[in-house]
């Protein structure tokens, strides 16, 4: 059997002072900010510090009171979902590098329901396990607010909208009313009337705010035929809600969904009904990425800088975490990217 590996020994505050040849209460005093050391004194052991490579640990800081240099984000998807989803693999990128730069650790749990995500941040708090969180996904009837309220840990939602009841947390957000109503106002200029948003999951509330804006603007238009049905943003359910909508008697002229993901699998099952994107179905994705440009046709799309938005989120945390004012942050709106996979409608 092989020998069990010994896990390498961490410089201690006895290794610095014995190093700076100072006390260890010394050591304390000037790793710690606190007085009682000379400006020379501090110096020195900052620097031995450094070469021995000693970082406090996160029991330590817990213990003093200092935190524990961790934030916290938790996602209650379908997890086979999350691993082909650019929108959060982008937006964790962003986020991650705000945090690296401050040496903030991000710990991240994907749960069931929301439920189960209350249930995290309950045991987090309890446990002194995270300074703040991230909150994504926010929902219609959402208790997480309430309860991060309760708890006072610090929190930033991303992608809500401004909520008066809860001016403790800080809210970033994308206008996907502004973003939904531009889509359905370039296919009605290029003569769809008959337009299936395939959208997420229900009761997000990002989902409900396209809904209701494609509706009101197809209301406005005089667009009879524009319905939505939510899926749960995988590839296996965008492609079979592509086929019964293509299937129906009077098919649609075009189709939005709600992510790349599904657009990509939507236009494989058109085609494999024998439909031609674009000259007999429109398709639009709404989040851009390197998929959108992988498949014949190009898909025209909805871009937004996802890497950016994350970025945003975490340095409206830290400055939560910094003792600063919760706040409001909008991000700029997506804009629709025409490419190959739009067109005129068919018949018009």
């Amino acid at each position: 059997m092989p020998a069990k590996r010994s896990p390498a020994r961490r410089p201690t505050m006895k290794d610095i002072a014995r190093r700076a040849g100072v006390s260890e209460s010394a050591v304390s005093f000037a790793l710690n900010g606190r007085p009682g050391v000379s400006e020379v004194t501090r110096d020195r052991v900052r620097r031995v510090a450094e070469q021995l490579g000693w970082r406090p640990s996160t029991a330590a800081r817990q213990l003093s009171g200092e935190g524990a240099a961790t934030v916290g984000l938790v996602v209650a998807r379908p997890a086979d979902t999350l691993g082909v989803d650019s929108f959060f693999l982008q937006l964790i990128s962003g986020i991650q590098e705000v945090l690296a730069e401050r040496h903030l650790g991000l710990l991240f749990q994907v749960v069931e329901d929301v439920d189960a995500e209350c249930a995290v941040y309950r045991r987090w708090w309890a446990e002194h396990r995270v300074d703040g969180v991230l909150v994504v996904d926010p929902r219609t009837d959402d208790p997480r607010p309430d309860l991060l309220d309760e708890l006072g840990l610090p929190a930033v939602v991303i992608g809500g909208v401004p909520d008066a009841r809860h001016p403790g947390l800080s809210t970033v957000w994308a206008d996907d009313a502004g973003a939904m109503a531009a889509v359905v106002d370039q296919l009605s200029a290029l003569g769809h009337r008959r337009i299936v948003h395939i959208a997420g999951l229900p009761g997000l509330a990002h989902t409900e705010r396209r809904i209701r804006t494609l509706r009101a603007e197809a209301e406005r238009r005089g667009l009879a035929e524009v319905r939505s049905v939510t899926t749960d943003y995988s590839d296996a359910e965008g492609a079979a809600v592509t086929r019964r909508v293509l299937s129906q008697g009077t098919p649609p002229t075009a189709l939005v969904y709600d992510n790349d993901v599904m657009a990509v699998a939507g236009v494989a099952a058109a085609a494999e009904l024998g439909f031609s994107v674009p000259a007999d179905v429109s398709v639009v994705a709404w989040e851009d990425s390197a998929l959108c440009r992988m498949v014949k046709p190009w898909l025209s799309a909805l871009s937004r800088d996802t890497v950016e938005f994350g970025r945003t989120a975490a340095k409206e945390l830290t400055a939560l975490l910094d003792g600063g004012p919760a706040r409001t942050v909008r991000v700029p709106v997506p804009r629709l990217i025409e490419r190959e996979s739009t067109g005129v409608a068919r018949g018009t």
